[in-house]
């Protein structure tokens, strides 16, 4: 038996919200400090860079999560690595290159609990079901859903789209009944959400960070020809198409810090390589 103390009565961590089997545990202060990082401590806590922790709490559940993430479990909780031989470890290896995800993906199983290494990033509970067909993430997102979550692979429906919106060629993609927990570049309370019903919304830049799988998504100039998008000094847009939602960080300009919990990912412009250089040729 294990008696654990300082954690759910702990009042320098804060119960900040909970969906399914996910509580997310923010550090109030960062009480481990000296007279040499005291103030930088003190300035970071008013600016809301905390740090963040995600608790499981299986109950004859399961969940999958970014490989290296935990921090401790307690319980009669199993692990798996969730390969199933060796072409599955390949397919896992060439799913995780494109998605900016880790390869391999643990399975917890079992009761009890385990606690996420801590993280400065802000951390969103998903109720995919609520996403329809599916909800497609930008790059290095992910950091566990339930068992019941189906992952894919989406691929842009051309390479222009891609090259030009930024977004990449292809993305991961949950779909089905469950939670998933996601690591945001802001808070909850700076993002928009677009609810589209056979409807559009054009977005410069790759703020988008979820959107439904049945959107359609393309990349076009925002006047819809190259010589008036120039003048508008807008350039390409991303569009999209359709019925579905769309969540967007609206402040998310510079490159994603690092995470503990998962690998390091950059964004990049929405015109990207090509849409910068066709920008140029369009301004000179």
């Amino acid at each position: 038996m294990v008696q654990l103390n300082n954690v759910f009565n702990n009042n320098n961590m804060k119960c900040i919200a909970s969906g399914g089997q996910y509580y997310i545990y923010e550090h109030e202060s960062d009480l481990s400090v000296d007279q040499w990082s005291a103030s930088n401590a003190f300035f970071l806590k008013e600016m809301n860079v905390r740090k963040r922790q995600l608790l499981v709490q299986l109950n004859n559940s399961s969940c999958k999560m970014q490989a290296g993430a935990m921090q401790w479990l307690t319980g009669d909780i199993k692990v798996s690595s969730g390969v199933k031989g060796v072409g599955n470890f390949l397919g896992k290896m060439v799913k995780g290159a494109i998605t900016g995800e880790s390869a391999v993906k643990p399975e917890y199983s079992g009761n009890g609990f385990v606690m996420l290494e801590p993280t400065y990033r802000h951390l969103l509970i998903e109720d995919v079901g609520s996403w329809g067909s599916g909800m497609v993430l930008d790059d290095g997102l992910f950091l566990c859903c339930d068992h019941t979550i189906q992952e894919s692979i989406t691929k842009r429906s051309n390479i222009s789209s891609a090259v030009l919106g930024g977004e990449g060629l292809f993305n991961l993609c949950l779909s089905g009944q469950g939670y998933a927990v996601l690591e945001s570049p802001v808070p909850r309370e700076e993002l928009f959400e677009f609810v589209l019903q056979d409807d559009t919304v054009k977005i410069d830049g790759n703020f988008a960070i979820a959107w439904s799988s049945s959107l359609q998504f393309t990349v076009e100039t925002v006047t819809g020809n190259a010589i008036g998008s120039a003048a508008t000094g807008e350039g390409f847009v991303n569009v999209y198409r359709g019925t579905g939602k769309i969540l967007l960080a609206p402040t998310q300009n510079t490159p994603m810090t690092s995470s503990v919990n998962g690998p390091e990912t950059t964004t990049t412009s929405s015109q990207g390589l090509a849409g910068s250089v066709v920008s140029s040729l369009l301004n000179a």
